[in-house]
Order: structure tokens, then sequence, then C-alpha cells
């Protein structure tokens, strides 16, 4: 009889691609920095930039908070441990999503945790606050 719990192979294949795409958050965040800055640069020139130019760099910002919110969330689930994915091919799926869900709960008040949790409601909200404020329509910047 093992000991401990078992991994399905599909909780074990979505562990490893939310592991590697938590090892790839620092470069995604600088993205970010840098298509912030860049954004905030064109914003500064203000009226010398035409608006698709700014619009292209509020995309651009967009993609990059996007990505780099998709690695900490990643590296949150893997901080979180394998017991908080339920496996698709469960006898009783609405069980194991259910306590999936309560593991998920648990996982979220541990201390190795909760940086991961900060730093995911950080970046949702600056991509939020980024979407909200700027917008870029047919010749009007806001």
């Amino acid at each position: 009889m093992p000991l401990g719990r078992r991994m399905t192979k599909d909780v074990m294949e979505r562990y490893a691609a939310d592991q590697e795409l938590a090892g790839t958050y620092r470069d995604r965040l600088a993205d970010a920095v840098r298509a912030e800055d860049a954004f905030r640069r064109a914003q500064a020139e203000g009226a010398a930039r035409p608006t698709e130019e700014l619009r292209a760099l509020a995309v651009e910002l967009d993609r990059a908070l996007t990505e780099a919110l998709r690695a900490a969330e990643a590296a949150e689930r893997v901080a979180m441990g394998p017991k908080t994915y339920a496996p698709q091919d469960a006898k009783d799926p609405a069980k194991a999503r259910r306590a999936a869900e309560i593991a998920r709960r648990k996982a979220k008040a541990r201390t190795s945790v909760r940086p991961w949790t900060d730093e995911v409601d950080r970046l949702r909200t600056a991509r939020e606050a980024h979407r909200l404020t700027f917008r870029v329509g047919r010749g009007v910047a806001a």
C-alpha cells in the first residue's frame, strides 16, 4: 500500500504544466514592466504620438499584464500543491471537484501561498485599472 495520495496522470500533467509556466513568471513580469514603461513614455509625450501607436502600446501592455497574471496564477497553484487539482477521470466528479475546492481554500491560508495570492490580486488590479482608465477609440484618448 503506497503512502500518501496518488495523483492521476491528468493531475500530474496539469501540475507539471503549471510548474513550467510558473518558472517564466519573472520574465513575464519584466516584459510587463518594459511594456508599461514604453506606454507611460508615449503617454507623457502626449499629442506628439498618433492614437494608433498609443493604442498598440496599450494593447501590448494589456497582453503583457495578462501573461504575467497567468504565470502568477500558475505559481499560486503550484504553491498550493497537487491536491487542489480535481482529477478529470474521477468516479464521482462532483465529489472530486468539491474536495479540490476545499483543499484550495485550506491552501490559501498557508503562509507559503499568501505572497502568490497577493501578487495575483496586485496584477489583476493593475490590469483591470489599465483596461478601465485607458481606452482609445476613434481619435479619442481617455
